[in-house]
């Protein structure tokens, strides 16, 4: 049991989990923002533009208590569609720096004086 629990605790405290872990809270909290810039900033205007329309509150009510939000789906479409775009521009940035930084010539490697009294040596003896 000890030997799962140390396997555990090894994947766990791997670079690439907490990564993943801070990314998806941040991803989550990022979330909550679009979706309240949506519901709150861009569907009002919207919906006065479109004569007086409550996006949260359009519904077909199928039979009683059953209804379709429809309108609750059209901001999660525009959430969606702000998240995507803004990831879209997230990766477009990396790949543009990635692209550049590969690009760049690297300096060429000085040599140590060490090694250059070592090849004087090296061709000394070739001598």
């Amino acid at each position: 049991m000890n030997s799962f629990i140390q396997e555990f605790k090894t994947f766990a405290l791997r670079g690439n989990a907490l990564d993943l872990a801070v990314g998806v809270v941040i991803g989550a909290a990022f979330n909550g923002i679009v979706n309240s810039l949506v519901s709150d900033v861009l569907t009002p205007p919207i919906g006065v533009l479109m004569g007086g329309v409550d996006f949260s509150a359009l519904t077909v009510v199928l039979s009683g208590d059953a209804a379709i939000r429809y309108g609750a789906f059209i901001e999660a479409s525009i959430s969606f569609v702000i998240t995507a775009f803004a990831l879209f521009l997230l990766v477009k940035f990396i790949n543009q720096y990635l692209r550049k930084a590969a690009k760049e010539p690297h300096p060429p490697a000085t040599k140590s004086p060490e090694l250059q009294v070592l090849e004087e040596i090296r061709d000394t003896l070739k001598k």
